[in-house]
């Protein structure tokens, strides 16, 4: 393998010459220039990362850390980061913790230990143990989007949950519903709770009545929706639509109803949130709320390079404001199936 010697030997230059042009670190006249890049492509030299780095002091590499990448939503905002740290010419290293104490703190350990430029953290809630841990490493670089209780010790993401339930049930009423579900997520969680204070608003402005045997507790995944969905089936009076609060429950639950032989939404319509990629491809097209994950994604990067550079300090707090994505699993009923 060439080495930085070999380079300034081909060109008939100093090593010092030659880190000069490879760093840009000060004028080199064009001929001379062209003497090291001939000699640089001729050898396929490659300079060593970590010696440029530390002589540079700059990695050119970030860290992620989130709570799970499995999750559809999360991996759509990991893929736009990982695309535009490619287009900005860094490097990602991505780390799951399952909100974790212990493995945020040896991912953070690690992440510091490869001299990454700055970490980016996105999970959906936090607790006190893993917010302990994030402010013993304040010397680095740092974006914390926090989809929890306002935290002084972290950025914010107001994702207007609210308006999105709100939003969401509003829609299912305008179609004619006044038989209407849930299936949340855990309420304890801040982003289930707004979505379900969004749908209780839409109905009570409605006049509707919300019925405590069609509302259910799931955890955000497909399991969840096809098991909400079914505990809802077997009882003697169904209700004519369900809004699920984020899109792969809805799976969940259009796989329930099919099982049973009905269908969606002749039978019962399904709206769901945050427009996944795979939302559109359900059987029926799922109608859906709709959040930027690209959008996020580049904003909190874009958050985060400012702060590498020194031009950005303050607590930041990113707004998201929730759209409605209407396709075929709402149907609308006439007045005498509203009224039934």
């Amino acid at each position: 393998m060439a080495t930085i010697k070999d380079v300034a030997k081909m060109a008939g230059v100093s090593t010092t010459t030659v880190s000069h042009v490879i760093n840009k670190t000060r004028f080199v006249a064009e001929e001379t220039q062209q003497l090291v890049l001939d000699a640089i492509k001729q050898l396929n030299y490659s300079p060593s990362a970590v010696a440029r780095s530390l002589k540079v002091n700059t990695t050119k590499s970030i860290g992620m850390i989130v709570t799970t990448s499995e999750a559809p939503y999360f991996a759509e905002i990991i893929h736009a980061v990982e695309e535009h740290c490619y287009r900005q010419g860094y490097s990602l290293f991505l780390c799951n913790t399952q909100n974790n104490a212990e493995k945020i703190k040896n991912h953070l350990d690690m992440l510091a230990q490869k001299r990454v430029d700055g970490v980016l953290v996105m999970c959906s809630e936090y607790t006190t143990d893993s917010l302990d841990l994030l402010s013993n490493f304040a010397s680095l670089p740092m974006v914390v989007m926090d989809w929890g209780p306002d935290n002084e010790q972290t950025d914010l993401i107001l994702d207007h949950s609210f308006d999105g339930g709100y939003l969401a049930t509003r829609h299912l009423i305008e179609h004619g519903h006044t038989k209407i579900g849930l299936i949340t997520g855990d309420l304890s969680k801040t982003t289930a709770k707004t979505r379900y204070d969004g749908f209780v608003k839409a109905m009570h402005d409605a006049n509707l009545t919300v019925n405590p045997d069609w509302i259910m507790e799931g955890h955000f995944e497909p399991e969840d929706g096809y098991e909400c969905m079914n505990k809802i089936l077997v009882q003697g009076t169904l209700p004519t639509a369900v809004f699920c609060c984020n899109d792969v429950m809805a799976l969940g639950a259009i796989s329930a109803i099919n099982e049973k032989g009905l269908s969606v939404p002749q039978d019962i319509s399904i709206i769901g949130y945050d427009n996944i990629h795979a939302s559109r491809f359900y059987s029926p097209p799922l109608t859906t709320i709709h959040q930027s994950k690209t959008r996020l994604g580049i904003m909190a990067l874009h958050l985060l390079l400012q702060r590498i550079n020194g031009l950005a300090h303050e607590r930041t707090r990113i707004e998201m404001h929730p759209e409605l994505v209407s396709r075929k699993s709402v149907r609308k009923l006439s007045p005498h199936e509203a009224n039934k």
